[in-house]
């Protein structure tokens, strides 16, 4: 009993200690993007489903995950989340913005996270999801967003985002934070749907390619 205690009394203190980090960190997010000049390009692609109620898949890469939250212009977001220990801190701070959480990744509950995306996207509810997470590589995309895509007829809207000075880190992802009073644009780019009898790693390599080519244009607003 009494180890069973203790072990209790842990989780729950990790539990509170990650609920505390999450509230900080989103915090000082928000007095980040507060200080900068931020510029949309594209948002009408997806706001136009929005106002349709129509669900969609919206992409982003694993590096940008920091500020994605300010980007979501619609009226409810599920966002896969990996149940790795980073995945946590990172679903915390993704449920202050509003989003709600699917749990599941490539290497752990993948099945049950693609049939619960499934229901919901038939539900006309959109979702998130970083597809070359949660381990990478960095920019790949994962088959994952493919299937659920062909599942559904939903279309998977790229987006990315970038800023007049920012910090890449040295992370598998090459995580970005942007540095106070810098300006930052959000890019979105045209839907992309599963064409019927398309091969499936074909429509996988679109979505990469469109992804990749959606940061090189907000990289370019601030880079020759």
């Amino acid at each position: 009993m009494n180890k069973l205690l203790k072990k209790l009394f842990k989780r729950l203190k990790k539990s509170l200690s990650s609920a505390f980090l999450s509230r900080v960190i989103y915090l000082g997010l928000r007095v980040l993007y507060a200080t900068m000049r931020v510029t949309f390009r594209g948002i009408d692609i997806p706001i136009s489903f929005h106002q349709q109620n129509k669900g969609v898949i919206l992409a982003f890469w694993h590096g940008m995950i920091l500020m994605a939250g300010f980007a979501y212009r619609g009226r409810e977001v599920h966002a896969l989340v990996s149940r790795h220990g980073d995945g946590e801190l990172i679903g915390r701070v993704m449920q202050q913005f509003g989003f709600f959480l699917v749990r599941g990744s490539s290497s752990k509950g993948g099945k049950e996270a693609l049939h619960e995306l499934v229901t919901l996207i038939r539900r006309e509810r959109d979702v998130a999801i970083t597809p070359d997470g949660p381990r990478g590589p960095a920019e790949e995309v994962k088959p994952g967003i493919a299937q659920l895509a062909r599942l559904t007829g939903a279309p998977v809207i790229p987006a990315a985002y970038s800023g007049s000075r920012l910090k890449i880190l040295g992370t598998w992802d090459r995580f970005r934070i942007p540095w106070p009073f810098s300006r930052i644009v959000y890019v979105f780019g045209e839907p992309l749907y599963y064409q019927e009898g398309e091969e499936f790693e074909h429509f996988r390599n679109r979505i990469e390619t469109a992804l990749r080519e959606v940061t090189v244009q907000a990289d370019a607003c601030y880079r020759s």
